[in-house]
C-alpha cells in the first residue's frame, strides 16, 4: 500500500513525539496553534468548520495533557479538516525542536529566480506574492478550490496547468484538506515545486520521493506571543514578528 504524505510525516515524527505532551491547543479563526510541554509550538491554517452546531470539536477540553503522538496522529487519521489542522500544528511544533534543515534564502521567490518566459502555477491565493510574480513577466495561473471566473482556475484546470508548469507554488494547507497527494500526482516535470505557507512542514526527508524541491514554512520563535495572537484571531502578518520564515531544500537521495 502506498503511504500518503501525511502518513509518512506522522511516521517520521513518531519517535520524536515520545515523552512529549501537549500543553496548549488554540483554535483561532485564522490559525490553529499547538504548544508542547518542551516549550516549542507550531501553527497550521484553521479550515472552515464542518460542524452543524456550536461544538466544532468533540474532544474539546481534553487535548491539553495528551501525549503529543496522539494529536500528531490526527494528521493522518483525523475525522475532519479541523482535526487534521491540529495534527499538522503538532507536527510543526515537533519539527521546531529539530535542527534546521539545509535551506536557501528566506525569501522563496529570490531563491527560485523566476524568469519572464516561465509558467508559474500557484495553488492557493498568496496575495503578497502575486504582484511580485507578475512583475517578472512570467505567466501566472492561480488555482482556487472556489474559483473566481476569469481570475483563477478551477481545481480541474489546475491539474492540467500543474502538468505543464515550470514552477509550482502549492499551499501547505493541502495537507489539511486532503488534496496534497492528488496535487503532487499531477505535477509534470517542473524545475521547482514549493510547498508554501506557515502550515508547510519543514521536513525535507518526507518529500524526497516527490517532485517537491523546496519547503517554505515558518518556525515559531515566541510561542506565547503566537498562542495569544492565534486566540485573538490574528493571521500571518500579525504573527510574522514572532516566527522565522524559512525555505528548506529537498535534497534527493
Amino acid at each position: 500500500m502506498t503511504l500518503t504524505t501525511s502518513r509518512r510525516l506522522v511516521d517520521h515524527l513518531r519517535a520524536g513525539a515520545k515523552g512529549r505532551k501537549i500543553s496548549e491547543v488554540r483554535i483561532g479563526l485564522g490559525y490553529t496553534a499547538v504548544a508542547l510541554d518542551s516549550g516549542q509550538a507550531g501553527v497550521a491554517w484553521t479550515p472552515r468548520s464542518e460542524a452543524r452546531g456550536c461544538t466544532h470539536l468533540q474532544s474539546a477540553g481534553t487535548l491539553a495533557g495528551q501525549p503529543a503522538g496522539a494529536l500528531l496522529e490526527y494528521l493522518a487519521e483525523g475525522p475532519s479538516d479541523l482535526a487534521r489542522a491540529i495534527g499538522l500544528a503538532t507536527a510543526n511544533a515537533l519539527l521546531a525542536a529539530l535542527p534546521r534543515p539545509p535551506g536557501g534564502q528566506d525569501d522563496v521567490l529570490v531563491t527560485l529566480g523566476v524568469a519572464p518566459e516561465e509558467r508559474v502555477v500557484m495553488v492557493g491565493y498568496f496575495r503578497p506574492l502575486v504582484a511580485r510574480l507578475r512583475a517578472t513577466g512570467c505567466r501566472l495561473d492561480i488555482v482556487e478550490r472556489i474559483p473566481s471566473p476569469g481570475e483563477t482556475l478551477t481545481p480541474e484546470q489546475g491539474e492540467e496547468a500543474l502538468a505543464h508548469c515550470d514552477v509550482a507554488l502549492i499551499t501547505g494547507t493541502c495537507l489539511i484538506n486532503g488534496t496534497c497527494d492528488r496535487l503532487l500526482a499531477h505535477l509534470g516535470q517542473p524545475r521547482a515545486a514549493v510547498l508554501l505557507g506557515p502550515s508547510s512542514p519543514l521536513c525535507p526527508e518526507v518529500f524526497r520521493e516527490t517532485r517537491i524541491t523546496h519547503l517554505a514554512g515558518a518556525r515559531v520563535r515566541d510561542a506565547q506571543a503566537v498562542l495569544r495572537i492565534v486566540s485573538e484571531g490574528g493571521g500571518t502578518m500579525v504573527l510574522k514578528p514572532h516566527m522565522d520564515f524559512e525555505t528548506a531544500v529537498v535534497l534527493r537521495p
